[in-house]
C-alpha cells in the first residue's frame, strides 16, 4: 500500500510541475519584454528643423552643417538605413519589407537652409529624409528672387527638384497653422464650434494639398502636427483626409506593426546642438 502511495504522490507532483510548466510557457515566456511589440519593427525617428553654418547660433532647434554630417557619417558607419514615410506605408499596406535597421530623418517648417545644407549632405551619402513645409512660407518666398538661409522657405521648385531626385519626401506641415497666437498649432479654440473648427482645420489642409499638387506635383500622405499638438477631434479630421501618418513632437521609439493606427502620432527624437545620437541608436 506504501508503494502505491509513493507512486501516487510521484505522479500528483509530475502533474502539478507539468501545470506549473505549461502557465509559465504561456503567461510568463511568451509575454513580450516591456516596449516591444510582437512581429513588430522598432524604429527611430529623428527631428531637425534648422541647419547654419554659426555655432553661435546653436541651440535647440538650430545645428550646424557639421553637425548633421556627423549625425549622417554615424548612421552610415553603425549599418543603417534611412527610409520615408511610404515605406512605413507599404509595410503596413502591401506587406513590403523594412530595412533590419531603419530610421527616419524628418525636418520641420521647410526652411532654405535644409535645400542649401541638408540637402547635398543627404546626397553625398546617399541617404534620404522627410521635409515637412508650411505651405503659406514656401508660398511667400517662391515669389522671392533673392533668398537667405537665416530666415527664408524653400520654393516650390526646390520641393520639386528635391522629391524628383528622391532625396526628400515632402509632407503636410499645415498651410498656415504653425502659430501659436490665435490657437496651439491646429487645436480648436475655446469658443470654436465643433463645424467651425471642422471647417478651419479641412480648409488649411486641403489648400496645403492643393499646392503642393499644382506647384510641385506632389502628393503629401502624412500630417506634421505643428508643435506636436493634436487630440482625438484633430486626429478624426486628418485621417478623414486620407492622411495616412502624423509625426508628433513627443520623444521615444516607435514600433511599427502591421495595424495602420501604429503610423499616427509617430515619436521623434529632437535634434538639439546638445543631442547625442549614439545615446539613441
Amino acid at each position: 500500500m506504501k508503494a502505491v502511495r509513493y507512486i501516487s504522490v510521484f505522479l500528483m507532483a509530475i502533474s502539478v510541475f507539468c501545470m506549473a510548466f505549461a502557465i509559465y510557457i504561456l503567461y510568463v515566456k511568451n509575454v513580450e519584454p516591456a516596449g516591444a511589440v510582437k512581429n513588430g519593427k522598432e524604429l527611430c525617428v529623428l527631428m531637425y528643423h534648422s541647419i547654419l553654418n554659426d555655432k553661435n547660433r546653436a541651440g535647440e532647434y538650430i545645428i550646424t552643417p557639421e553637425m548633421f554630417e556627423n549625425d549622417l557619417k554615424y548612421l552610415k558607419e553603425n549599418g543603417y538605413t534611412t527610409i520615408v514615410t511610404q515605406d512605413l506605408i507599404n509595410y503596413v499596406e502591401k506587406n513590403m519589407s523594412l530595412p533590419e535597421k531603419a530610421v527616419i530623418i524628418t525636418f520641420d517648417d521647410g526652411y532654405y537652409n535644409n535645400y542649401s545644407y541638408a540637402y547635398p549632405l543627404l546626397k553625398k551619402y546617399n541617404m534620404k529624409g522627410v521635409l515637412s513645409i508650411i505651405g503659406y512660407y514656401t508660398e511667400q518666398y517662391s515669389m522671392q528672387k533673392v533668398l537667405n538661409n537665416n530666415y527664408s522657405h524653400v520654393t516650390w521648385q526646390m520641393l520639386k527638384q528635391m522629391s524628383d531626385e528622391g532625396v526628400f519626401e515632402v509632407q503636410n506641415h499645415s498651410y498656415n497653422l504653425h502659430d501659436l497666437k490665435k490657437r496651439k498649432g491646429i487645436l480648436k479654440q475655446k469658443k470654436e464650434t465643433s463645424e467651425e473648427y471642422q471647417k478651419m482645420l479641412k480648409d488649411d489642409l486641403v489648400k496645403n494639398q492643393r499646392l503642393l499638387k499644382i506647384n510641385s506635383g506632389i502628393t503629401a500622405t502624412a500630417f506634421t502636427c505643428p508643435f506636436g499638438a493634436v487630440n482625438d477631434e484633430a486626429l478624426s479630421i486628418i485621417k478623414s483626409l486620407g492622411f495616412k501618418a502624423t509625426y508628433g513632437c513627443e520623444e521615444g521609439l516607435n514600433y511599427i506593426t502591421k495595424d495602420p493606427e501604429c503610423l499616427y502620432e509617430l515619436k521623434r527624437y529632437n535634434r538639439t546642438k546638445s543631442f547625442d545620437i549614439s545615446k539613441i541608436l
